[in-house]
């Protein structure tokens, strides 16, 4: 027992670390993300969003850095690797748009183009349409519409069209003429 931990003393010490350090950062980049969502006046729902994606990406850096430290032959890894991306690469060529439309409301998280309770308006040639944002999600945005209509606008289409964010209620300038 001794010769198989004195063997492998190295690796146990650092798989203890990464194990250890893997909640500290994400605690840590929870409590950071949480901070600027206060600061920035970001809804809860949202952010818990948000940290949820970060603590994905934070576990699968710790399994990546666990494989290495480890030394799984890297032949071995890129074969499973492989498998694993051609299968993913396939679900996500179906799934692009899920994968983008996350990708922009992180973008729209931190950039804060516009917030919840903004009048917008959507420049699109066909069908151009004026909205009060109602909520930001990971795929896609709420918006009503002056109807009373809650549109759910894909999040990846904002960095597509333009988007106009309108300083006061359109609607109410349409009702006093």
């Amino acid at each position: 027992m001794m010769d198989i931990i004195n063997e492998y003393f190295v690796q146990i010490v650092a798989t203890i670390s990464v194990l250890v350090a893997t909640p500290v950062i994400r605690h840590l980049t929870k409590t950071v993300l949480r901070k600027y969502a206060f600061m920035k006046g970001k809804t809860e729902n949202r952010t818990g969003q948000v940290v949820r994606i970060f603590a994905v990406t934070v576990n699968c850096l710790a399994f990546i850095i666990l494989i290495i430290i480890w030394g799984v032959d890297p032949h071995n890894l890129l074969v499973a690797l492989s498998s694993i991306f051609a299968v993913i690469g396939v679900a996500l060529f179906a799934q692009w748009s899920m994968l983008s439309n996350i990708t922009a409301g992180i973008i729209i998280f931190f950039t804060t183009p516009f917030k919840i309770g903004d009048y917008i308006r959507i420049v699109d040639k066909d069908i151009p349409f004026d909205a009060k944002v109602e909520d930001i999600l990971a795929f896609h945005t709420h918006l009503r519409t002056k109807e009373g209509e809650i549109v759910s606008y894909p999040n990846s289409l904002f960095f597509q069209k333009g988007v106009m964010i309108l300083q006061v209620n359109p609607w109410e300038e349409e009702s006093d003429e």
